[in-house]
Order: C-alpha cells, then sequence, then structure tokens
C-alpha cells in the first residue's frame, strides 16, 4: 500500500525545546540585536564584522544543543509516512534527528557562501562543527568575503517554489511551532489540496484563517498526542 505523505511546516518552537534561542519570544535575539544590523543585505554591507560575529556567535551556540524528543519523533514517522519537512528555521536539527527530507526556506546556519552571489550553489559550503568561525578576509570561490548562507529580511525566498509543490503533495499537513506571521512561510497552508487535514502544534493561540486541530502542547508533547491520533 502506498505511504501517505505528511507535509510538515515547522517553526522556532520546534527548536526552542532544544535550547536554541528564538527570535521574536520575550528574551529573544531581537531584544539584544537589531533585526537591520544582522539581518539585512544593508546591515552586511554597513557592519561585515558585526554580521560575522554574530552568526559565528549562533554557530558556536548550535554546537552544544541536541534534538529534542519532538524532532525525534518526527522522523520516526518515516518508518509509516512520507515525511516531507519544510522548516523556517537555519538550525539542522531535523537532519541530526535522523529526518531524510528537509527543505529549508530561510537558509541553513553552518554554511556559508558568496556575498556576490549568495544563491550560486558552486558557492555554498558546509562549516565543520569542530571550525565554526568565519573570519573577515575569509573568501568564497569567486573572490568575495564569505557571508552566511542565509536569507536575510528584503531578500527573496528561493526554496518558496519547491516548498508550494511539496504542499500540493500533502494527504496530511502538520504546523509545529510557528506563529504563522512569518511570510511567504505562513501561506503555505493554502497550498494544501482541499480537505487535507490540518494539525498545528503550539501552546499559544495562533491565528489560522484554516480550520485546523489545533494540540495546545509543545513540540515533543504535542508530537506524542499527533501520533496518538494518527494511530
Amino acid at each position: 500500500m502506498k505511504k501517505k505523505t505528511i507535509v510538515v511546516l515547522t517553526g522556532a518552537g520546534m527548536s526552542a525545546e532544544s535550547g536554541v534561542s528564538t527570535f521574536r519570544d520575550s528574551g529573544g535575539l531581537w531584544e539584544q540585536y537589531r533585526v537591520e544590523d544582522v539581518a539585512t543585505p544593508e546591515g552586511w554591507y554597513r557592519d561585515p564584522l558585526l554580521v560575522t560575529n554574530f552568526y559565528n556567535g549562533l554557530r558556536r551556540q548550535l554546537v552544544t544543543k541536541e534534538p529534542c524528543e519532538g524532532h525525534r519523533l518526527l522522523a520516526t514517522l518515516e518508518q509509516d509516512y512520507n515525511v516531507r519537512i519544510i522548516t523556517q528555521n537555519v538550525d539542522d536539527l531535523h537532519e541530526r534527528a535522523g529526518s531524510t527530507s528537509v527543505l529549508h526556506l530561510h537558509g541553513e546556519l553552518f554554511k556559508v557562501t558568496s556575498s556576490r552571489n549568495p544563491n550560486d550553489p558552486s558557492q555554498i559550503r558546509t562549516l565543520p562543527y569542530d571550525a565554526p568561525d568565519v573570519k573577515i578576509g575569509d573568501k568564497a570561490a569567486d573572490g568575495s568575503q564569505l557571508r552566511p548562507f542565509i536569507v536575510w529580511f528584503g531578500e527573496p525566498v528561493p526554496n518558496i517554489e519547491p516548498a508550494i509543490e511539496l504542499c500540493g503533495d500533502a494527504d496530511i499537513f502538520l504546523v509545529i511551532g510557528t506563529s504563522l506571521n512569518v511570510y511567504p512561510a505562513a501561506g503555505l497552508l493554502r497550498y494544501a489540496p482541499m480537505g487535507c487535514p490540518i494539525y498545528l502544534i503550539d501552546p499559544a493561540d495562533v491565528h489560522c484563517p484554516m480550520s485546523v486541530t489545533h494540540i495546545r502542547k509543545g513540540a515533543s508533547e504535542g508530537m506524542k498526542e499527533f501520533i496518538s491520533l494518527l494511530s
């Protein structure tokens, strides 16, 4: 029998249980740094050293983190379902938990690229865990300064079209730990097939224009309940 496809959209709440700092919540990174300074092309051109050091710090933090139970439970679903993850997160915790199909909408923290042609695949490389820092003067293959492989505010989201295609294949749609306030990712639910059941795991109230089954729990406890509902 053909496996059903579960398309999963994950946000910051997925990784918060792993101790990864979120950006938007109280005490989050946006209270320590201005978005304009560390997550825009203008901030990069104004002060590349500040931006470089900011992402070096995020990488050093991520090295010390482990996938939470929610990440691992999501990976175990691949035994019985085709699981296609679309994540707004830039960490690699889904992959480290064992998930094999992960599409990153906003880039990947451990990848760096050309500041001249950031989306050129030939310019992208992965940093090793034991050497996560980039220095001013480190060059991409095209000779430009290495920058984080992150989609900054004001930049296009190259993976949004592949994400839309994935959504159209969903038999079940699952959203975990996202406020559904960040576009274009928040609009992906519209591309789920008509009649496709949608589940939302988040302890907070989330405004959603579509009919969803809201599991008001964190990622790990919510995944346990979602799996019980599937069975």
